[in-house]
């Protein structure tokens, strides 16, 4: 069972994002103030439960949360700042959009930029000790695999509906065959198979 928050007098935002070691698309984050007395059965890391799992908690995230902020940073802007500071200014452009605000925010990994004067405190598996950045990162999983779903179907030779951008055989195999899009990060390692493929 996820702990309820980390600063629970606070109204406390919890961050995520999704997609920070793809080769193509965004990546995006989520912020999400759950509500206590409106409580949310099955949060979990969004990498641990299934797909269908995810897509059926998403609409439900989004109408209990006392609020919830989705924020995207492109391909580009991730070739010009780099992953990191990418991921850093999705959640960042997430937290501008909560209303209310957040008071605390607890960000899933070890490092996080300050946002504004709030006090944060980053949690290693967060997304899977804290209900709020759980909520989050279905959130940012779900968008961003709804992103990489439409993009297939004007780019389908990647398998991006399969792969969602990831750097699986299929997605290489594919930029090898027909070259990399303006949806590719160009900054990244697209070609070097010598690497393990990810399944995720």
């Amino acid at each position: 069972m996820l702990e309820w928050s980390f600063q629970t007098e606070l109204l406390e935002a919890g961050c995520d994002e999704a997609g920070r070691g793809c080769l193509a698309g965004p990546v995006v984050a989520a912020a999400v103030i759950l509500d206590p007395n409106n409580p949310i059965e099955g949060l979990d890391d969004s990498k641990k439960i299934t797909e269908v799992k995810r897509e059926i908690l998403r609409p439900e995230i989004e109408e209990k949360a006392l609020a919830w902020a989705v924020g995207i940073v492109s391909n580009v802007e991730i070739d010009e700042i780099n992953i990191l500071k990418g991921s850093f200014v999705a959640m960042h452009r997430a937290l501008d959009q909560l209303k209310p605000r957040a008071q605390f925010i607890i960000v899933d990994g070890n490092r996080f930029i300050p946002y504004k004067k709030v006090n944060h405190e980053t949690i290693v598996k967060g997304d899977g000790k804290y209900q709020n950045i759980a909520a989050a990162s279905i959130l940012a999983k779900t968008h961003r695999d709804e992103i990489m779903r439409k993009l297939h179907e004007q780019y389908p030779h990647f398998g991006w509906d399969r792969n969602k951008g990831y750097p699986t055989k299929e997605h290489r195999l594919g930029i090898r065959k027909h070259g990399p899009t303006e949806w590719h990060r160009m900054t990244f390692r697209l070609l070097e198979t010598e690497l393990p493929f990810s399944n995720q």
